[in-house]
C-alpha cells in the first residue's frame, strides 16, 4: 500500500524531476508484446515465445511508464495527457532495468498545461526520450493505501479457443431481454460483430435507442421488438423462442428474478423434463483447462433428482464443448461418507445412479472436497484413488451458496472469469451479471451459441429418424 499525492500547477517549477526504476519481468515483457498488437494472442494461448517488436512494443512500455510516472509523481493525481513527441530506438528484453525520468521544462498557464523533458534508459542505454505534455491539476488530491493491482498473464486462453471454435458456425438468432442500459446493449452488438449471433432486441424501444445514441450504437440492422417495461420484456422474449423466432435467450439489464420468472412459467415458459439450473464455465489462469461449476445462480437448495438433472446439464454442456468424456466431482466438505452431512450422502447416490445408467455420458465420483477434486497432489497425500480426482471438468456443488462463493473467490482472487449461462429449459439462456467484463460476456455468448447449433443439429436428427 502507498499514498499518492499530487503536485499542482502553481506548486510545480521549471526543472522539478521526478524518476521512477523498474526491472522488467518476463511475463511484463510478453504483457507489452501483446499490448503492442505484435502478436497473436493465441501464440501466448500455446505457450510459444513471442517476437517482441524494436518499435511498437517499446513504443507501448515507454508510452505506459511515462503516463504512470507523470500521473503518479508529477505531477500526480488528475493529471491527463495533452500531447506527446517521443523518439523510440533500442530494445527491451527480460531482466532490463528501465529509467524513466520527467522534469518540467515549460509551464503555460492557459489550460494549465506542463510541458515535460522526458528520457527513459535501458541498461544505461536510450531507449526513448522527447517531450510529453500534460494537463496539471489545479487541487490537491491524495490517495491514501493506493494498491497497485496485480497483473496476470493468461497463457492458456480458453475462451479464446471458445471464438475460435464458433468461428465456423452461423450466427444464432438471439432474443435480447430488456437492454436498456450501455452494457445490456453494447454487449449483443459487439456479438453480432463477431458472428456470434444475430439479435432480435425486446424493450422500450425509446429506452433503447436514447442509450444507442448516447453510446454512439448503430441499431439500423437490428429488429427492435417494443414492450412497455422489464416484466414484459421478459414475456415477449419468452413468446418469440415459443414461436420459433429465436433460438437463443440473453438477459438485459432487466433482473435475472424477472427473466426467469417468464422463463419457469408452467403454461407459458421453456421448461422441459429437465430442472432448468446454471453453470459457469470457468477460466482460471492458473489452472490448465477450462473447467464448469454448478448450479451457483438458481437453484437455491437441490434435492437429489434435482442435482441428476444438474449433473446432466452439465455432462451435456462439457461434451458439447469437447470433453469426450467429462469428469464430475462431487463436492462436499470432506471425501468420506458422513450421514451427518448430507451432501455427501447425495455425492454417494448420484454415483450409484450413474452406474445404473440414469446419468449417462460422464464419469462421475464423491464425495470429494475441492483440494482433492481440483489438485492430484492432494488427493494423491489423503490416498484417494479416483478417475476424477484432480482432474476433474465439472464441479457440482451442495448447493447454491457454496457454488456462488466458490466461483466469486476464484474470479477476485485468482483472477478468473466465468462465462454464464442456463441449461434445461428449451433454449440456452445467456444470463450475465453487471460485473462482467466484456471477455466473460463474449465467452457466455459463445456457449450459448456452441449449444444452439449441437440442439439444432440434434433436432435435425430427430427429425430426420
Amino acid at each position: 500500500m502507498e499514498t499518492l499525492t499530487n503536485v499542482t500547477f502553481s506548486e510545480i517549477k521549471v526543472g522539478d524531476k521526478a524518476t521512477v526504476t523498474r526491472q522488467l519481468s518476463g511475463n511484463e515483457v510478453e504483457a507489452l508484446a501483446l499490448v503492442g498488437g505484435d502478436v497473436d494472442a493465441f501464440q501466448i494461448a500455446n505457450g510459444e515465445k513471442p517476437h517482441l517488436s524494436k518499435v511498437q512494443t517499446e513504443a507501448v512500455g515507454v508510452e505506459a511508464l511515462l503516463s504512470g510516472l507523470l500521473q503518479r509523481k508529477l505531477p500526480g493525481p488528475g493529471t491527463t495527457i495533452a500531447a506527446q513527441d517521443l523518439q523510440f530506438e533500442g530494445s527491451i528484453q527480460a531482466g532490463d532495468k528501465i529509467v524513466a525520468t520527467v522534469t518540467a521544462r515549460q509551464k503555460r498557464p492557459k489550460g494549465n498545461l506542463v510541458v515535460f523533458d522526458c528520457s527513459v534508459r535501458s541498461n544505461g542505454n536510450m531507449l526513448a526520450n522527447g517531450t510529453v505534455t500534460v494537463r496539471a491539476p489545479e487541487k490537491r488530491i491524495q490517495y491514501t493505501d493506493f494498491a497497485t493491482p496485480q497483473v496476470i498473464l493468461r497463457r492458456t486462453d480458453k475462451y479464446g479457443k471458445l471464438l475460435r471454435k464458433c468461428e465456423p458456425l452461423g450466427p444464432v438468432k438471439c432474443a435480447v431481454a430488456h437492454p436498456c442500459d450501455p452494457d445490456s446493449l453494447r454487449g449483443p452488438i459487439e456479438a453480432a460483430k463477431l458472428g456470434l449471433i444475430d439479435p432480435v432486441l425486446v424493450g422500450p424501444e425509446a429506452k433503447i435507442r436514447a442509450v444507442a445514441e448516447a453510446e454512439g450504437l448503430d441499431l439500423s440492422p437490428f429488429r427492435i421488438v417494443s414492450t412497455e417495461h422489464s416484466h414484459a420484456s421478459a414475456s415477449k422474449a419468452v413468446e418469440l423462442v415459443r414461436a420459433g423466432e429465436v433460438e437463443a435467450l440473453m438477459k438485459g439489464s432487466l433482473h435475472t428474478d424477472a427473466l426467469m420468472s417468464a422463463v419457469v412459467s408452467s403454461a407459458t415458459g421453456l421448461r422441459t423434463s429437465r430442472r432448468i439450473s446454471h453453470v459457469f464455465v470457468m477460466d482460471v489462469p492458473t489452472h490448465p483447462t477450462a473447467f464448469i461449476i454448478t448450479d451457483a445462480a438458481i437453484n437455491i437448495a437441490p434435492g437429489l433428482e434435482d442435482k441428476m438433472h444438474i449433473t446432466q446439464n452439465a455432462i451435456d454442456l462439457a461434451r458439447v464443448l469437447g470433453v469426450a468424456k467429462p469428469k464430475v466431482a462431487i463436492l462436499s466438505a470432506v471425501e468420506t461418507i458422513n450421514p451427518k452431512i448430507p451432501s455427501t450422502l447425495d455425492a454417494a447416490a448420484l454415483c450409484k445412479m450413474a452406474d445404473r445408467g440414469q446419468i449417462t455420458g460422464g464419469i462421475l465420483d464423491g464425495p470429494l472436497a475441492f483440494d482433492n477434486a481440483i489438485s492430484e497432489i492432494a488427493a494423491r497425500t489423503k490416498k484417494i484413488t479416483s478417475p476424477v480426482a484432480g482432474k476433474a471438468d465439472i464441479f457440482l456443488v451442495p448447493d447454491l451458496e457454496a457454488g456462488n462463493m466458490l466461483a466469486k473467490q476464484l474470479q477476485y482472487l485468482a483472477g478468473a472469469d466465468a462465462a454464464g449461462l442456463v441449461l434445461g429449459a428449451r433454449v440456452p439462456i445467456v444470463l450475465t451479471s453487471r460485473a462482467d467484463n466484456v471477455r466473460a460476456r463474449l465467452a457466455s455468448i459463445a456457449v450459448m451459441k456452441l449449444v444452439a447449433h449441437a440442439k439444432r443439429a440434434r433436432d435435425a436428427a430427430e427429425a430426420g429418424e
